[in-house]
């Protein structure tokens, strides 16, 4: 194609000046830092029990959609169903969800955490809770608007959709 006003030349992006990729770098910092104190929050109650952080998204995302089905906690952890089963084994081997077929398709599985995998699941949430209301108090409601706007920009369309459908009926 030859080369006009509109069509300029193909040529490597300019390089990012310093102080953006030192920016981006300490955003990556502050998110790998982040994420390894608040999972180690749970992780210390998880080990405890012989289970990990696996375990723990899945108690979340079941306790948050009772009755979920094994598709849908499939769609949203996107593990393999592999993973999910040795996950959903050990978590209803030891009591803490339950199975129940569907109402129309018996071959459905819906899963729900067992009362033992709600105390659980509660104890795991107020632990991180604890963690991140002492940031947002540190932060303010500024901050915390734009944390979220941050975190939401990272996710994909998917992860936007689900938590806009989850926050419907929570008031946040």
């Amino acid at each position: 194609m030859p080369q006009t006003r509109d069509n300029p030349p193909l040529s490597d992006p300019p390089a990012a000046p310093r102080t953006q990729e030192a920016s981006m770098r300490q955003a990556q910092d502050l998110l790998f830092f982040a994420y390894r104190d608040f999972t180690n929050a749970a992780d210390v109650i998880l080990e405890e029990l012989g289970l990990g952080r696996a375990h723990h998204r899945a108690l979340h995302f079941i306790g948050g959609n009772p009755g979920i089905t094994v598709s849908d906690l499939l769609a949203i952890l996107r593990i393999t169903k592999q993973s999910l089963a040795r996950v959903l084994g050990a978590l209803i081997d030891q009591g803490y969800v339950v199975q129940a077929p569907g109402p129309i398709d018996r071959r459905q599985r819906l899963l729900s955490l067992a009362p033992k995998g709600r105390l659980l699941e509660r104890r795991l949430f107020e632990r991180q809770r604890e963690r991140l209301q002492a940031a947002y108090d540190q932060a303010g409601p500024a901050a915390v608007d734009g944390f979220r706007t941050v975190m939401r920009a990272i996710m994909d369309d998917t992860a936007r959709a689900y938590l806009d459908r989850a926050n419907t009926g929570r008031g946040d």
